[in-house]
């Protein structure tokens, strides 16, 4: 089978087994869990209204017994845009107000995270066996499982973010492709100090402003994405060029290919993240959609009209509340974590806990103890401390050792990852960290791709083995604390064989 081939049906079959994973049992527990409370509520707000709207304060108890009388006709006050909100509406489309209804889009889109970071790595590398080992850590991480499977905004804002940096390494290809192309139809061996096309039309970056502009309309922390990645896309133009013969003419590409890179990625985000406010500019009744008709003279309105003038009024006040005293800064959260633990996964999240459950009430045989069930948004512990290593590893390959494909992972993490220190005075979570991981999962896989060698290697067949059992064992791992993802029926010892970290843990 050709090495394409094989790869689609590796990418579809681990796909799909990440898919069953996520998918099973997904509706349990039939309740509201953690921040549910906000998003699936918004969710069918905007299914009935076109924007969110208000609840009752008993509304998350009644939801899932089937009453949704707690739906007030008045406007919610949401700080982030709508694009997650709107894909969990979708779920609830389909299976109505539901625990499978609102959690069923995050099962797809953490589905089709692994898919990309499957295809993503894959690229990268130049390997198949890279990407499948990239795509069976991310199927079996905890953090990713946790997220694929509650009506939170993360798990879509890394999918789009996922398939943006995967558009772009895919662009870096097709603009080498077509200088190589240019060079073979003028039959020159290469540029000899030309500038050389300019070669405007980038399909793949075009998708990747796509891309990042729903990732930002799903939370707007993507926008360091965009930041850090619209300078690498040139950083590759000028390289690319070089490369080429271009000399010292390749810098001006930051005069040529930099503003078509602009327009590419940020252009484009602009107009796609405007688009996902559709539904709140078509209608009538959303928070302070009503504030540029009662406010004609101000600047907003004479210079934006009155609709778009009120969209920017609600982003300001969103903006006001992300920065302000609206985030509690120096309040205390017993999960909070700082980002300083994240890649050690010093501080994970609880998310569900059903303490002191008897002996005898719902199959519990516990002797002596209770029972409980949990779900704990915890990353796979192998594959985080694993990856770690593989992270510092990879700032050496790539400094060092000049290799630029494990620059693309390293700087995703650290635009996904350092921007939060600056928030650090405020309670802040490790779920956040559902952005590192499939890139942190992709260095991984690279660096046991780099471990493993060539197929010629002389101790390849003993490096094989090495490489599967840290993949089994991370494997392993998951299926140890799979209970705690789940909320299935432990008994207190069986849970705090699984807090290996103690009172970090716990």
């Amino acid at each position: 089978m050709h090495d394409r081939a094989r790869a689609w049906v590796m990418t579809i079959t681990i796909t799909a087994i990440a898919f069953v994973l996520r998918f099973y049992n997904v509706a349990f527990p039939n309740k509201i869990l953690f921040d549910e409370t906000y998003y699936a509520k918004d969710a069918w707000g905007i299914l009935q209204s076109g924007y969110e709207r208000r609840w009752a304060e008993d509304a998350s108890t009644q939801i899932p017994q089937g009453d949704l009388s707690g739906l007030l006709d008045a406007p919610a006050f949401v700080v982030h845009p709508p694009l997650g909100k709107i894909l969990i509406s979708w779920g609830e489309a389909l299976f109505g107000m539901t625990s499978l209804g609102w959690r069923f889009a995050s099962v797809i889109f953490g589905t089709l995270l692994v898919f990309f970071t499957i295809r993503m790595a894959r690229r990268l590398s130049r390997s198949t066996l890279v990407g499948a080992i990239a795509g069976i850590l991310l199927t079996f991480d905890g953090l990713a499982f946790v997220m694929s499977r509650l009506a939170l905004l993360d798990i879509f804002q890394a999918t789009f973010a996922v398939a943006a940096v995967s558009a772009l390494i895919a662009d870096r290809d097709y603009f080498r492709h077509r200088l190589a192309d240019h060079l073979r139809a003028n039959n020159l061996p290469d540029l000899d100090g030309a500038y050389g096309p300019l070669l405007w039309w980038r399909p793949w970056r075009y998708v990747a402003g796509i891309m990042f502009g729903l990732s930002c309309a799903v939370k707007w922390n993507s926008i360091f994405m965009i930041a850090v990645f619209g300078i690498l896309t040139v950083v590759w133009d000028v390289g690319a060029r070089r490369l080429a013969g271009s000399g010292r003419k390749s810098y001006l590409s930051l005069v040529s290919d930099a503003p078509w890179a602009f327009v590419q990625l940020v252009i484009v985000a602009i107009p796609t993240y405007l688009l996902t406010w559709w539904n709140w500019l078509a209608t009538d009744g959303g928070y302070t959609r009503d504030w540029g008709s009662k406010h004609p003279d101000e600047w907003l309105v004479r210079t934006f009209g009155e609709a778009f003038g009120s969209l920017l009024k609600y982003h300001q006040q969103a903006y006001e509340f992300h920065v302000g005293d609206g985030m509690m800064v120096d309040a205390t959260h017993p999960y909070e974590a700082h980002p300083a633990g994240w890649l050690l996964m010093l501080r994970p999240i609880g998310i569900e806990a059903e303490n002191g459950i008897e002996p005898g009430a719902q199959g519990c045989e516990a002797v002596g103890t209770t029972c409980l069930r949990i779900i704990s948004g915890m990353g796979t512990p192998l594959l985080w401390w694993a990856a770690v290593a593989a992270i510092v590893l990879a700032v050496f390959w790539w400094i060092a050792g000049r290799d630029w494909r494990f620059g693309v992972p390293l700087l995703a993490i650290a635009s996904t990852w350092l921007p939060w220190f600056r928030y650090a005075d405020r309670p802040l979570f490790f779920f956040y960290a559902i952005m590192i991981i499939p890139f942190s999962a992709t260095l991984l896989a690279m660096a046991l791709g780099k471990f493993l060698g060539p197929k010629d290697h002389p101790r390849r067949r003993l490096r094989a083995m090495i490489v599967g059992i840290i993949v089994a064992l991370i494997v392993a791992n998951f299926a140890f604390i799979y209970p705690i993802l789940t909320a299935e029926l432990l008994t207190r010892p069986e849970w705090l064989w699984r807090m290996w970290l103690g009172n970090l843990w716990i």
